[in-house]
């Protein structure tokens, strides 16, 4: 009788509970719900970004706890949303990630044992101070019959830093994931809508932060190579301080305004916008030399400043590669709440807390 009810259940599939995406990055608060409708869309539910003064968090580090956490609560404010659940991101640079062959068929108290052995040649800080996660990929590509493993390890207290803000805006912390691998999930919805639906194609993927530039290429779905770039968004903040002399959060207002003197294109935006490309070039440069491939087949770009008028332009002229700004919410229903025209614009600095939205579906 049991089996018959559970299946039951699966008639009237009940969608998996709410969850709110909630990216923390140097600059500002993202955060996105995700909904779906009958037919299996995504419906984008609420989303709202909140910025972050300077120097509150510095290198994925908090360093004004009570500030950020009031930040995430004026962001949930915002986005009307009453989903307390939420999933959160570490930055890469805090995770310890590495992947190993293990035997197929054993049990998850077996694996477990066998993850902690491994993860202690690879981790350099004493198990007790480390979180530690893994997940099986699938069989081993390489030794029949094994499986491969992602293990992933961070110190506690990098996790709990970031869990304690979110129960400190009142939420409750469920998923705590890599910011690299938040986006990659954002950015494959965005892959399998390129001719051949992106199957076997080099894509590169620049997430343009404020201060530093994160750099992923992927091939069907796994990442060929990773690195992280020291430039972005406040550059440009910078810029305009020194040629108008703004204060920085006035610069700032501006810059996301468009509200500045005439000259600005030529005398500041354009100068930026080029040295932007020629830095994405540069990145590009590095990668060929440094593996097998030497052209890539789309490049795109995400976060804050992806959207700058003329970048993606800037960046084909300089790499002679297709080139397009990330929309996650492509392809998504925009709900009634959500106010389209702003979205828009905003769109590509959304795809970490799309990737992290995603996750209730994705568990």
């Amino acid at each position: 009788m049991g089996a018959a009810l559970i299946s039951l259940g699966s008639i009237f599939s009940r969608e998996p509970a709410s969850l709110l995406g909630i990216d923390v990055s140097s600059s500002s608060v993202k955060l996105v719900e995700l909904g779906r409708t009958r037919a299996g869309d995504f419906v984008l539910e609420r989303c709202a970004i909140e910025p972050l003064e300077r120097g509150w968090i510095s290198d994925g580090n908090i360093e004004k706890f009570d500030e950020v956490a009031d930040a995430i609560r004026r962001v949930v404010r915002k986005s009307g949303s009453k989903t307390k659940q939420v999933a959160m991101a570490l930055p890469a640079s805090a995770v310890i990630t590495k992947k190993i062959i293990l035997p197929g068929g054993l049990s998850e108290k077996e694996l477990e044992a066998q993850v902690e052995s491994e993860a202690n040649q690879y981790i350099p800080f004493s198990l007790d101070e480390v979180s530690l996660d893994f997940c099986v990929m699938g069989p081993s590509t390489t030794s029949i019959g094994d499986v491969e493993v992602l293990i992933a390890a961070s110190r506690k207290e990098k996790v709990s830093d970031r869990q304690g803000l979110a129960e400190a805006a009142g939420l409750k912390p469920v998923i705590m994931d890599v910011e690299s691998y938040a986006s990659r999930m954002a950015a494959s919805r965005v892959i399998e809508s390129l001719p051949n639906q992106g199957v076997d194609s080099l894509v590169a993927l620049f997430e343009v932060g404020s201060v530093t530039t994160g750099m992923q290429v992927i091939r069907n779905e796994e990442v060929v190579y990773e690195r992280d770039q020291a430039f972005g968004g406040a550059q440009l903040t910078q810029l305009i301080v020194r040629q108008y002399g703004f204060s920085a959060d006035e610069a700032e207002a501006k810059k996301r305004s468009g509200e500045l003197p005439e000259d600005y294109a030529t005398a500041v935006l354009n100068p930026f916008l080029e040295n932007m490309a020629q830095e994405i070039g540069r990145a590009l440069q590095f990668f060929f030399t440094s593996t097998p491939y030497n052209r890539v087949d789309h490049i795109l770009l995400a976060g804050g400043s992806a959207s700058l008028p003329g970048l993606k332009e800037a960046v084909t002229h300089q790499t002679s590669f297709a080139c397009m700004v990330v929309n996650p919410f492509e392809g998504m229903d925009i709900a009634s709440g959500v106010h389209a025209r702003k979205i828009a614009r905003e769109a590509p600095s959304y795809l970490t807390s799309t990737g992290l939205a995603l996750r209730r579906f994705h568990q």
